[in-house]
């Protein structure tokens, strides 16, 4: 409890966000979840059935009264796509929440921050506790937190490449000067990548195909949970300086 994560008011025991995209089915979806320790699933708006609870449902295998659903705009290349994917995950009873992506090119899906910075204006205006997806750019990573975005969720890589953080330096810079919360998203590949950015000091992670991807997704799940869990107690613990000699680890002095 002492290391809640709060953001907005709203508490988050858990600082592993995950997707719900490229699973099997929803029974894979919902066990992996499960394993994962997460709290915060995300949901494509535009590509998920969330909405329409007379047909098969996502949230029929994801219980909104366990899990806070985050609702994304994956998928929008416009501002206006991404505004009316929002507000009717808002309307029909979702969420306050909104991932917003902006996507800006086909192929690498980098977003669009000119669109994405326009879009988290007027959704936070609107009421939207919005967390804006964007690239590693300390710069605009200001411009977000100054737009009114309740967190910045900065790539470490492109979406669904498992290249891990391929530019902590940027990231150091983000976590020293924005005032937010700073939740990684996209790029990470495995546990490993996970630890390296809580031990950076960020607030979260949210990922979804290293997770679905993995041969034994269950598993993976279980592991990522544990590399947030050892990454983030290792920030709070504090890291030995790096040094170029090496240091004796027991006393010398007195040795005859």
């Amino acid at each position: 409890m002492e290391d809640m994560l709060i953001i907005k008011g709203i508490e988050f025991r858990s600082r592993l966000w995950v997707g719900t995209g490229k699973y099997k089915d929803f029974e894979q979806t919902a066990r992996a979840i499960e394993a994962s320790g997460a709290d915060v699933v995300t949901v494509a708006v535009r590509r998920t059935n969330i909405t329409d609870r007379k047909s098969s449902n996502l949230l029929d295998y994801i219980d909104p009264k366990k899990y806070k659903i985050l609702p994304n705009t994956a998928g929008c290349y416009t501002v206006a796509d991404a505004l009316r994917y929002s507000r009717l995950a808002r309307e029909a009873g979702v969420s306050d929440l909104i991932k917003l992506e902006v996507i800006g090119d086909e192929k690498t899906l980098f977003p669009d921050v000119i669109g994405l910075l326009e879009a988290t204006g007027i959704l936070a205006k609107e009421g939207f506790i919005v967390f804006p997806y964007t690239n590693d750019d300390p710069v605009m990573a200001r411009r977000l937190a100054d737009a009114g975005a309740a967190a910045v969720m900065p790539l470490a890589a492109p979406i669904g490449s498992g290249l891990g953080i391929r530019n902590p330096y940027n990231l150091k810079i983000i976590l020293d000067t924005i005032k937010l919360p700073i939740i990684v998203d996209a790029g990470v590949g495995t546990a490993s990548d996970v630890a390296i950015a809580m031990e950076l000091g960020c607030d979260a992670v949210l990922l979804n195909t290293a997770i679905a991807g993995a041969k034994d997704p269950i598993a993976m799940a279980e592991a990522m949970k544990h590399a947030v869990l050892a990454g983030r107690l290792a920030y709070k613990a504090g890291r030995i300086p790096r040094k170029l000699y090496a240091t004796a680890s027991s006393p010398i002095e007195g040795i005859l």
